[in-house]
């Protein structure tokens, strides 16, 4: 790992810190859901397709394994035919998982709020 200038746990300001490039994987759209998903509990890739409208094949399986990498997600395959692999958090992933299920609750608390501030934005640009 490559070390960081600032505090001794990472710097996120600092482009050159590892710390960048975990923020870059969370901050993805299908990774905040996907963590959000597993809070509650192992899940199955078909199951997490059909929970999360609109991600593809591709981008759930490369969004579980950039997790998977990074510590937050685990992969378990069954010996068993067919195949079945479930994916879940880690205690790293447990512990991510409460603050991005508020950042949730709170978009979908203040969705009116940024649709009317989003509205007023665009009257003006005209």
């Amino acid at each position: 790992m490559k070390k960081c200038a600032g505090p001794a746990h990472g710097n996120v300001f600092d482009p050159a810190c590892p710390a960048r490039a975990v923020l870059e994987v969370l901050a993805e759209k299908w990774a905040l859901l996907l963590v959000h998903m597993l809070a509650n509990g192992p899940a199955r890739t078909a199951q997490l397709r059909r929970q999360i409208g609109g991600i593809s094949d591709k981008m759930l399986i490369q969004t579980l394994r950039r997790l998977e990498r990074n510590g937050f997600v685990e992969r378990r395959a069954f010996p068993e035919v067919p195949p079945r692999v479930e994916y879940s958090l880690t205690a790293l992933g447990a512990s991510l998982s409460e603050p991005i299920t508020t950042l949730d609750r709170w978009v979908e608390r203040h969705l009116r709020d940024i649709d009317g501030a989003q509205r007023q934005f665009d009257r003006r640009a005209r």
